[in-house]
Order: structure tokens, then sequence, then C-alpha cells
């Protein structure tokens, strides 16, 4: 059964990054996964740091996670929340 997404998102907030594949993250499925890793962003910590390079603005990494990984807006936000916390709690 696959988790929900507020699961997901706790279970990767709760512990360091280390070497978790993208899917990891909240709001990144095995589709949006799958395109992400065909573009070398398979882990967790490489998508962290786009997150970083874009300076956790919001905008920008939802938009240019919609162009890369073909996420819709509430899967991007998802994402990005769970980037925002997990940053918040290590970072």
């Amino acid at each position: 059964m696959a988790q929900t997404t507020s699961q997901k998102h706790r279970d990767f907030v709760s512990e360091p990054m280390g070497e978790k594949p993208v899917t990891d993250l909240a709001g990144i499925g095995a589709v949006i996964g799958g395109r992400l890793t065909d573009k070398g962003f398979d882990k967790a910590y490489v998508l962290l740091g786009q997150f970083l390079v874009l300076k956790k603005d919001e905008d920008m990494f939802r938009d240019w996670l919609k162009e890369e990984g073909g996420a819709n807006r509430k899967q991007a936000s998802d994402c990005f929340n769970c980037l925002k916390d997990w940053c918040d709690s290590y970072l």
C-alpha cells in the first residue's frame, strides 16, 4: 500500500537524509521520480542541492520541478514543503 503524502513527509523529515531515493520525498512518486532519475536527480540529496541552488524559493523550485519532473502544483508544493521542513530541522 502506498504511503499518504503526509506520512511520507513525516517519515522523511524525521531522520537524516542519507542515501534516500528521490521517491522518498513527499509529492514524488514513481513517475516523477523516474523522470528526475533519468535527469540525474536520483537521490533526495541531489534534489536538495537543486532546492538550495534555487535559494529555497518556492515559486522557482515549483516551476523547476514542473518543468523537469512533470509535477503538478500540489506535488511540487508537497516536495517543496518536505525539503523546507527537513532543512529547518537539520541545517
